[in-house]
């Protein structure tokens, strides 16, 4: 018998949060956050965080979890949510994965094998270096010349990725596009309801500038000054996030508060567009297009209960 486990992901500011707590307490779930924001401390009107009286007493894990300059990548969330997984299990409840990254739902989903990925702490601080010497775009390009596959699927801005795709094939002496794929073809060891929440393109980016208008009312640069004064800089993964970097920019006078609001909304949405591309090409997924169900909550709530109880994951 394999374990039940609903996934409720979505683009960003598509309104996952709210349907995630009206599912749990439907089914008697707890909610494991797939949010590579979430999970650090002081960062909340930035990463929008799901806030305490929120959580209408469903317990949330993997929030407020690391301090911002602790290391968080796939495989230490991937570790994280499975030992969260057991505890809900042993609890008698259903875990319900709910957030954004895409790469992170997968690495549970599919249960991929990171053994292969092990660093090296070495070759990746030269890389570092090289970056910083000679420029992202270097680096893309020598990913190009030896994984063709991977370069196509990961912005050269994106150095991180780079970086972790030429160490794999340093080590292993083979792309690891390669390795993902044979990775993905693996059948989900859960009983899966997988959904993607969306709307109409024009809705969704409207709500995206709407969120970061309210951030920045509710105190986002005041949050990133304070994040700044407890030591934290944007040589840290936490602080390369949407709505941090770019506070970070003006707050350092690279640009006008303006100029940096416009390429926050500009590159959150489209980071909801590679959101989606990637839900498109996952094979389980279950679409819910918000416009269908009339915007309806207690439709949408009502129509994944009824696929849960075909799948038997409801008695």
């Amino acid at each position: 018998m394999k374990k039940p486990l609903i996934v409720l992901t979505g683009p960003t500011a598509v309104g996952k949060t709210k349907l995630s707590i009206s599912l749990a307490k439907a089914v008697g779930g707890e909610i494991i956050s797939a949010d590579s924001m979430q999970v650090y401390k002081y960062m909340d009107i930035g990463s929008a965080k799901i806030m305490p009286e929120e959580m209408q007493g469903v317990p949330h894990y993997l929030v407020d979890a690391l301090m911002p300059d602790e290391e968080f990548h796939i495989v230490r969330f991937q570790q994280m949510a499975k030992e969260a997984m057991e505890k809900i299990y042993a609890n008698g409840h259903i875990p319900i994965l709910v957030g954004g990254t895409g790469f992170y739902i997968q690495a549970v989903t599919r249960d991929i094998d990171f053994t292969q990925a092990e660093q090296d702490d070495g070759y990746r601080a030269s890389l570092e270096a090289l970056a910083q010497e000679k420029g992202v775009a270097y680096l893309h390009q020598m990913l190009a010349k030896v994984d063709p596959k991977s370069a196509e699927e990961i912005h050269e801005n994106n150095v991180k990725r780079v970086i972790r795709a030429l160490e794999f094939y340093h080590q292993n002496g083979s792309p690891i596009s390669a390795h993902n794929e044979e990775q993905q073809e693996r059948v989900s060891p859960y009983n899966l309801a997988y959904f993607v929440l969306n709307a109409p393109r024009e809705l969704l980016y409207q709500r995206i500038d709407k969120r970061v208008d309210e951030m920045l009312a509710g105190g986002l640069v005041k949050e990133v000054e304070a994040l700044k004064s407890m030591g934290y800089h944007r040589g840290m993964v936490s602080m390369q996030g949407l709505g941090y970097k770019e506070i970070l920019a003006y707050l350092d006078r690279e640009m006008p508060l303006e100029e940096a609001v416009r390429i926050l909304k500009r590159d959150t949405r489209h980071f909801a567009k590679r959101q989606l591309t990637w839900f498109r090409r996952e094979l389980e997924t279950l679409w819910i297009n918000k416009d269908e169900f009339g915007y309806d909550d207690g439709k949408m709530l009502e129509y994944m209960l009824s696929i849960c109880r075909e799948k038997g994951i409801l008695g």
